[in-house]
């Protein structure tokens, strides 16, 4: 890493934002000699005692280093300042004291980092907490890289890489359910699984290398028929977990959902109810909106970018031409599209072309107003949605791989005016997001990363099976270890037990300042 983990740290660990509390986190060797230097008090803080104390302000020339914002800058680690290398570090004398705050030591390995930290709960004006971390900075600390108190925590061996991943996601949380997948990792139960399917690989390997290692006795210490029996057992708890990967990912990273229809169906009105304010300007002239309105909301545990979009027509306006073409951007790339249509009004050529245009994609088609009068019947909608299948198959002759499979689509009638209709259509769009809530404290896959490493180690699982059972009692130990040693690699490589610099730096460089 670009900076050394010997090094006692300072930085915010709540949010920089104004609150009732703020805390200041030291961490590293010297972190009780630089609280030491701060603080009022001529004692060292009892270990896991909160002391009530005052925090001195920084000397005059010490760094005006700043408090990250909440967007986490890669360039906070420009405001890092190297620790004085005495043993150790004078106390502000002259300092005057700032605020009374409760300081709380928590010597190592007893820690989040394994290191001795010292906690400052002070009050949470970002200008104070600001001269608190700039006090630290000059009593010989330096500010934290961007998730340097849970990389020393790695490193430590007090948290592996799949429970550190799931500290940055917990942070990151925005629904329940995001934040109980992300506990459940932290908490090992992703690790427990991994590692048992580890152990069974490395049993396995001791038994094929002792037969390597005595060739002269014509002995195997396991058979090729269990042998394979152990490495269906690990394919098979492999694919358990891959199972749920699409779930969990959609928990994970939440997916995109794109309002669409013609002008003046309820899209805005929707967008609204959906998010449960009046973000959207609701007019009974069409033309709007005329860019994308943006939003994030809970469905079931699910976060949902919602996408509001400018009605689909024909237009004269050089503007709402292009939120036209923005919305229709919108639609090609969401996860899910609701297409909206207005019952009272008849079906025009517009609202063909758009369940058209959708056929091929998830969708939900919305059927809005019926407080109304109907001008058109379902069987009107569902012979347009056969027309469209017909005009779809024929453009899968042409293009025989297309963009998305054609699944089932829902169609959910309702009244923005009355609310009639609104959770039928919450439970139509989170069925055709196809996700299930997943068991409690059970493992489940929701990182890229560890869905890639587990398919690497299936794949060289797969391999030596396929040389067990073409090979038999013949079969080369060598080549089957060699296979083992690349499965058992992928697995270490998900809980960091083996990884590259450049994979650590990648992964925590996304990390807040302060976790």
């Amino acid at each position: 890493m670009p900076f050394s983990p010997t090094d006692t740290i300072v930085a915010l660990a709540t949010a920089p934002v104004r609150a009732g509390i703020g805390v200041v986190r030291i961490s590293g060797p010297d972190a009780l000699d630089v609280a030491r230097g701060i603080l009022t008090i001529h004692r060292a803080p009892e270990p896991r005692l909160a002391t009530l104390t005052h925090v001195r302000a920084a000397q005059p020339g010490a760094s005006r280093a700043r408090i990250p914002n909440p967007a986490c800058l890669a360039e906070a680690g420009h405001w890092a300042v190297r620790r004085r290398r005495e043993s150790r570090f004078p106390t502000l004398a002259d300092g005057r004291p700032i605020d009374e705050v409760v300081a709380t030591f928590f010597p190592g390995p007893h820690s989040y980092t394994a290191e001795d930290v010292v906690e400052i709960s002070a009050h949470g004006s970002m200008a104070l907490l600001g001269e608190i971390v700039r006090a630290a900075i000059g009593a010989g600390a330096r500010l934290a890289e961007p998730g340097e108190f849970t990389l020393r925590a790695f490193l430590n061996g007090r948290l592996d890489l799949v429970q550190a991943e799931a500290v940055a996601d917990l942070v990151d949380a925005v629904t329940p359910l995001q934040a109980r997948i992300a506990f459940d990792q932290l908490e090992g139960t992703l690790t427990r699984a991994i590692g048992a399917l580890d152990r069974e690989l490395f049993d396995l390997a001791a038994s094929l290398e002792a037969s390597v290692d005595f060739p002269d006795e014509g002995y195997h210490f396991i058979e090729a028929g269990d042998a394979g029996a152990a490495l269906g057992r690990v394919r098979d708890g492999i694919d358990r977990l891959l199972a749920t990967s699409a779930a969990g990912r959609v928990i994970r990273e939440g997916r995109h959902v794109a309002i669409l229809g013609k002008p003046n169906v309820g899209k805005s009105s929707l967008f609204n109810q959906l998010v449960g304010t009046d973000r959207a300007i609701v007019a009974a002239g069409p033309g709007t909106t005329r860019d994308m309105l943006r939003e994030t909301v809970d469905l079931g545990g699910i976060r949902l970018g919602l996408v509001d979009t400018a009605g689909i027509r024909a237009s004269g306006d050089e503007v709402e031409r292009e939120g036209v073409m923005r919305a229709r951007g919108a639609a090609g790339v969401a996860d899910l599209v609701v297409l909206m249509l207005d019952q009272s009004r008849p079906l025009e050529d517009i609202d063909r072309a758009l369940l058209l245009e959708t056929a091929s994609a998830p969708r939900v088609v919305v059927v809005n107003k019926i407080d109304l009068p109907p001008t058109w019947t379902a069987r009107e909608l569902a012979a347009g949605s056969r027309d469209s299948g017909r005009q779809k198959q024929e453009s899968r002759s042409e293009n025989p791989e297309p963009r998305i499979p054609s699944p089932e689509h829902a169609t959910v009638s309702l009244s923005l005016k009355t609310g009639a209709g609104l959770d039928d259509l919450r439970a139509a769009m989170h069925a055709a997001l196809d996700v299930a809530e997943p068991l409690r404290d059970a493992p489940m896959i929701s990182n890229v990363r560890h869905d890639t490493l587990l398919r690497q180690a299936r794949e060289a699982i797969a391999r030596a099976m396929a040389n067990l059972e073409e090979a038999g009692e013949s079969v080369s130990e060598e080549l089957v270890l060699a296979d083992l040693a690349e499965a058992r690699g992928a697995l270490e490589e998900v809980t960091g037990k083996r990884t590259t610099e450049d994979v650590l730096r990648r992964i925590f460089e996304k990390f807040c300042v302060g976790k």
